[in-house]
């Protein structure tokens, strides 16, 4: 599977492209950032954004991409300012059929680090040796995309897992219900006397 994540910010959008399976070792296939100036209009911030994970989407062909889910911060305007960075990212990977996973920030630390509090040096620590890379991706943006595409790595296959059980599920609840419905009377309809 080789998934794309993106940490969503309007200054700087991590984006890091990880491919392998759970349970073997996982390979970094890119990483980087996506930049936009402070003092530009916002909607031109936008198109920046859309352009630069194009460029990332063409490049290296995810299957998935992994983002980030907003959450609420004390600052609204950063808030304002992932989401709308996380819309255009979902866009993107929607444009072409790919499938978009949210992962919230502590599902990833979590995911990497064992704990869901962990602070950004001991993401890229943990991102560094789980990638077998020399040093820890900057900014820590980078290092933060390649955390959500290894955690959709490992959850995906657990994920599909419940999804399946819950669509089982159902589907035999369905089943029980027609079961248990009286037979209608579609036999006396139309008749005359």
């Amino acid at each position: 599977m080789r998934v794309l994540g993106i940490d969503p910010g309007l200054t700087r959008c991590g984006v890091g492209v990880v491919e392998g399976v759970a349970g073997r070792p996982l390979t970094m296939r890119g990483v980087g950032v996506v930049r936009t100036p402070a003092d530009a209009e916002l909607g031109l911030r936008l198109v920046a954004i859309e352009q630069g994970i194009e460029q990332w989407l063409d490049e290296y062909e995810p299957e998935v991409v992994a983002v980030e889910r907003v959450f609420s911060q004390h600052n609204v305007r950063t808030v304002m300012g992932t989401a709308q960075a996380s819309a255009v990212a979902m866009l993107c990977a929607a444009r072409r059929g790919l499938t978009v996973a949210l992962h919230t920030p502590s599902e990833a630390k979590a995911a990497v680090t064992g704990s869901g509090r962990a602070d950004k040096a001991q993401v890229g620590a943990m991102v560094t040796r789980l990638l077998r890379l020399d040093a820890p991706p900057k900014p820590a943006d980078a290092a933060d995309a390649l955390a959500l595409a290894i955690c959709h790595i490992w959850r995906a296959p657990a994920q599909n897992r419940l999804q399946q059980a819950v669509a089982q599920n159902r589907l035999q609840q369905a089943a029980a219900l027609h079961a248990s419905k009286p037979a209608s009377h579609h036999a006396s309809k139309g008749r005359t006397a």
